[in-house]
């Protein structure tokens, strides 16, 4: 197999959560452009002819849509039931969903953090156990979560976020310590400072903007369309000896 050739998706359906914007939807029509057929969920995304449905069809691959709330427990499990039910094999999980909640920690309120660790780790950990069993037992696939400069950092007013992130790190190295064996690759992104709703306020703000620009390297915003190389590497087989490795996508940010 030639080295362009690792990188073909061709045939493999790829689960890609929080789809509908920014960095999922970016993520989710750059692996539909090496081949991958999308199943696509997010909180708000319409059951059919949503904007990313008409431009992954445009690629000539499939999409399948669904909604789920991930701080819904028993939404999460109806979802599950009903993607592994329709769906026979899925090749690739990227779990993007996510969520962010700004206070300062003196003030940031219990449903703050239950709602952030629910949707950023519980729920991350639930769908990945459980799409991931079926790619254990039949020991290929991918699965990438999106992990966060504050992965490594505690960032300011958002200690549950910070939280969250942290885990997924150690999520996808605890995971693919088991896994690897098995032939399932688990592996992380990490963005840097995007220009997505997610960090709408960071931009919006002259102060904090400004000390952001000034210290990363590359002198700008990452723009969602950033990942696209980075998650086909992760969800090809140029990735197969990858495990438990949390890619920083970030403008040298992590560098400095």
């Amino acid at each position: 197999m030639g080295i362009l050739d690792k990188f073909n998706l061709d045939g493999k359906v790829a689960l890609v959560s929080g789809c509908k914007h920014g960095l999922g939807r970016a993520m989710a029509l750059a692996l539909a452009e090496a081949g991958a057929d999308i199943i696509g969920v997010s909180v708000t995304l319409e059951e059919s002819g949503s904007e990313i449905e008409k431009e992954i069809v445009a690629l000539k691959r499939k999409f399948k849509s669904y909604r789920c709330d991930f701080s819904d427990r028993k939404a999460l499990y109806d979802f599950i039931a009903r993607v592994k039910a329709e769906n026979a094999v899925i090749d690739i999980l990227v779990n993007n969903a996510g969520t962010i909640m700004r206070k300062p920690a003196v003030e940031h309120p219990d449903d703050y953090w239950d709602k952030t660790m629910e949707v950023n780790l519980n729920a991350q950990f639930i769908l990945t156990r459980e799409i991931g069993k079926d790619m254990v037992a039949r020991k290929s696939g991918k699965v990438i979560f999106v992990a966060s400069m504050l992965t490594f950092q505690g960032g300011i007013t958002v200690p549950s976020y910070a939280a969250s992130k942290g885990g997924i790190g150690q999520l996808t190295k605890a995971l693919a310590n088991e896994w690897a064996v098995h032939g399932v690759n688990v592996n992380a992104i990490a963005p840097g400072y995007m220009a997505t709703r997610l960090g709408e306020g960071l931009r919006n703000d002259p102060v904090r903007s400004k000390a952001i620009l000034d210290r990363i390297p590359a002198g700008h915003w990452g723009e969602p369309e950033d990942l696209g190389g980075v998650v086909v590497f992760l969800a090809s087989a140029a990735s197969d000896y990858l495990h438990g490795s949390i890619v920083n996508v970030d403008g040298g940010w992590l560098s400095r």
